[in-house]
């Protein structure tokens, strides 16, 4: 099975490494191995002084999917399965779900490969696009009207990458009892679940809600380290984890020892974690409300709900892949341009997780500037 190019991935592999200021990262600011050992109980730290570097458990370490199922009401360890990854999570998942005679939905825009595995395992596939006008908002309406008799997956991304968008507590609700009423599967990925504002509360993640829901997380997003590769499904389909389990079989087998210890260590201290990086989101956001403000002719954009991303439209006469570039080689601030993600117009993903941000954000207000007076764009 050959697969198409990831795009947003293959943008990363040439740009980002070469970047100073990534301004279209999509997850929190990172920390550094003393910082998250320091926040170790006598229990983790003892694990971690201890650890071997041998195999570990297939579904993930026990202590580590424990402490994940305190994140989903009403689920234990059980109900956890632990991936090297939010990507072969998706891999596995989907592979355990489809095959060619089902059908399954995919709310779009998002992280491109829960579309095209979706296309690459099920029979077809519908997609079912935000509707930016209405500030990214989900037509209920029009995923009821894509079903068929044999839709086995609904598939979407909230808080959404890349616009920030946010399903209400209703929408959650009136989403399951459409599923539910034909037995239909949902994967909801929800790595930016429980980052954004330090003022916004969280409603229930979905696997807590609906038998047949798979939520998907990572540490890589929200908990600001994504170098350890850990991420996981929760789900009260035991049957259904076994199937995806016996998947992982054939590609990780299992994950990194020292991965999920530190993880471990983490979620201990997740008040802690979390704090600060909605902290940092809370600052960022308040300067690019000041931003947009000053540069309302130019940029316009629908205030994310949660997460640490969104998707800006500037009004510039130069393609925005072409700007984008330009922007990286003159100022090395890198941007996400929106046809990574299919999306028509001049749109670019920013993102705000980062504490350099407001350097970053200076330097690209400084360049788009410069761009005006030397450019026909005003």
């Amino acid at each position: 099975m050959k697969f198409p190019t990831f795009k947003l991935e293959d943008y990363f592999s040439h740009s980002e490494f070469k970047a100073s200021y990534l301004m279209g990262s999509s997850d929190a600011e990172s920390f550094s191995l003393q910082e998250i050992l320091a926040l170790a109980d006598d229990e983790t730290r003892s694990i971690w002084e201890t650890l071997r570097l041998g195999y570990t458990e297939v579904q993930g370490s026990p202590l580590l999917r424990n402490e994940i199922a305190h994140l989903y009401p009403g689920l234990q360890a059980d109900n956890i399965l632990c991936f090297a990854g939010g990507e072969e999570a998706i891999f596995c998942t989907f592979l355990s779900v489809l095959n060619k005679e089902t059908h399954a939905i995919v709310v779009t825009p998002c992280y491109q490969s829960l579309h095209t595995l979706a296309l690459s395992f099920a029979g077809s596939v519908t997609t079912i696009a935000l509707d930016e006008a209405q500030g990214w908002k989900l037509d209920l309406d029009k995923v009821k009207d894509a079903i068929r008799p044999n839709t086995t997956l609904i598939i979407f991304n909230f808080p959404n990458n890349p616009t920030g968008a946010l399903l209400n507590k209703d929408e959650v609700k009136n989403l399951i009892d459409i599923t539910s009423s034909h037995d239909i599967y949902i994967f909801s990925d929800e790595v930016y679940r429980l980052l954004g504002r330090s003022s916004l509360t969280w409603d229930a993640p979905v696997a807590s809600l609906y038998p047949k829901a798979i939520s998907l997380s990572v540490m890589s997003k929200a908990f600001g380290m994504a170098g350890l590769r850990i991420g996981w499904i929760a789900t009260q389909n035991k049957e259904l984890l076994k199937s995806i389990e016996f998947t992982k079989h054939y590609t990780s087998i299992c994950n990194s020892g020292l991965s999920e210890v530190v993880s471990l260590i983490a979620l201990r201290a997740k008040d802690i974690v979390l704090k600060r990086n909605c902290e940092i989101i809370d600052n960022n956001l308040s300067i690019l409300d000041n931003f947009f403000g000053d540069n309302y002719t130019r940029f316009s954009w629908v205030r994310p709900s949660g997460g640490c991303v969104g998707l800006v439209t500037f009004n510039i006469a130069t393609p925005i892949d072409i700007f984008a570039q330009e922007l990286l080689d003159n100022t090395g601030v890198l941007i996400i341009p929106g046809s990574i993600f299919d999306i028509e117009g001049n749109t670019f993903r920013i993102g705000f997780g980062r504490k350099n941000f407001p350097e970053a954000l200076e330097r690209f207000e400084t360049y788009v500037n410069r761009y005006a007076k030397e450019s026909s764009y005003s």
